[in-house]
This record gives C-alpha cells, structure tokens and sequence, in this order.
C-alpha cells in the first residue's frame, strides 16, 4: 500500500510540474511575440530610427537573443527575460522619438515666432503713409463681405497636410492682419478652422479647432490681445466647393477670419 502510495505521489508531481512547464513556456512564447510586434513597429518607423537607432538596436539585440533561447536551449524563464528587455527598449526608442520630435518642433516654432516678432518690430517703425499702405494691402487680402462681416480666408498652403502648424508662407499674411488689428483696437476677430471631407468626421473637427487655434496663438505671441480673438472649428461642415476633386478639396481646408465692425460687433455664428 505504502509503495502504490509513493507511485501515485510521484506520478501526481510530475504531472503538476509538466504543467507549470507548460504554463511557463506559453507565458514566455506570448512575452516573445509581443516582444516582436513592438519591435517590428519601431523598426518601420523612420522618425524613430533617425531619432533613437541606439534603442532600436538594443531591443533588436534582446529580441535576437530571445528567439535562440527559445529555438536551442533557453529556459522559458530566460526567454521571458529578453524578450521583456526587448519590448522596454522599444517603447523607450517610441517615447524617445516622440520626445525629439516634440523638440525639433518647439525649436522650429520658436524660431519662427522670433522671425515675425521682428519683422513686426521693424512694420512699426513704417511711417503713418507706409502704415496706411499696410492697411490697403491688408483690405485687399479680404475675399468677401457677408452678413459674418468682412472674411479673409488663410489657405490650405499656410499648412502641411493633416498638421496644424503654420508654414512660414503664412508669415506674410500673419503680419499684416497683426498690423491691421494694432491699427484697428476696437475690433475683434473669429478665427474658423475648416477641412475637407477625407478621413474621420471627428478628427477632421479637431483639425480644423487646432488649425484655428495655431492661428490664434500667433496673434496673441504677436501682441493681440487675447480677448478681442475667438476661436470655432467647423470640421469638414461648410465646404466652399465640391470635395470631388483635389483642387475642390485643397479650397476647403482653409481657416477664415471674420472680422467685426468698428464697434467689435462679430456677425452670427454658423
């Protein structure tokens, strides 16, 4: 009886440990595949291997390793190691990117600012007959009157596509709507971000609200007082052609700023 006893005791072990083998390696070959995708993510990225190729490399190295101790003669716990490691270094290589792009384009923005605000220094040392020609240019940039009032529309050129910041193409304009506002104190304006038809309704409404808002801000870095701008972001809604063509399209994507009357009165909004 004692040796049936011990025989099933035995039998009964070897298949809980068979089990917790079988659990290991499961756990350590789905760590491996997430190990995969996370790097095959980061290795196709461009801005990632221009910007963090240390890190890409790492967690090539980690994936690498992984994938012979899983082939020949790793232990599971061995292969969830590395290819933990591996995954970390590919987030780490995302988030540095991320972080050098963040930069790359806060430099640019700043640099960009810095331009206008002296190009603005040098505008206010015009004389009154050079400031009244400024006025006339600024005049001729508006495209219509509507019962909004008076409408200057900002192309989708100002732009790159799918992307709210500015190109410095639009300095020129920028400038002389800042000038045309300092000339004008009582009025204010409402800046209308607007798309085409292609992509998600939703993220085209939040293109168009930040498009609207990069516009604003420059103003306000340029000496616009915050309060006289308003900011309204209509999506693809209100398109000004059709959408069926690039042309009709690349007339749609655009930010208009309405202006008030002398007595900062806006028209309706839409």
């Amino acid at each position: 009886m004692s040796a049936r006893m011990k025989l099933l005791s035995s039998a009964l072990l070897a298949l809980l440990l068979s089990g917790c083998v079988s659990s290991s390696q499961q756990s350590s070959s789905q760590a491996l595949e997430a190990a995969r995708d996370s790097f095959q993510t980061v290795k196709e990225n461009a801005d990632v291997l221009r910007s963090a190729p240390k890190d890409v490399i790492r967690a090539g190295e980690s994936l690498a390793r992984a994938d012979r101790l899983s082939s020949y003669w790793g232990s599971a716990d061995d292969v969830s190691h590395y290819a933990y490691l591996s995954q970390r270094y590919s987030e780490i290589a995302g988030q540095n990117s991320a972080l050098s792009l963040n930069q790359e384009r806060a430099a640019k923005l700043e640099l960009e600012r810095q331009r206008l605000q002296l190009a603005l220094r040098e505008a206010k040392l015009l004389s009154v007959q050079e400031q009244s020609n400024w006025l006339e240019q600024m005049v001729s940039l508006v495209t219509s009157e509507t019962e909004r009032g008076l409408v200057m529309t900002l192309g989708d050129v100002l732009f790159d596509a799918g992307q709210a910041n500015l190109n410095a193409s639009a300095n020129r304009t920028v400038l002389k709507l800042v000038q045309f506002l300092q000339l004008n104190p009582r009025r204010v304006v409402r800046v209308e971000g607007y798309t085409d038809s292609s992509g998600d309704k939703l993220e085209n409404l939040e293109l168009s609200r930040a498009r609207a808002q990069t516009v604003a801000d420059v103003l306000i870095d340029l000496g616009v007082d915050g309060q006289r701008i308003k900011v309204q972001g209509h999506g693809e809604g209100f398109p000004v052609t059709e959408n069926a063509s690039a042309r009709g399209r690349a007339q749609n994507r655009r930010v208009e700023v309405v202006f008030s009357d002398e007595q900062g009165r806006l028209g309706a909004l839409r």
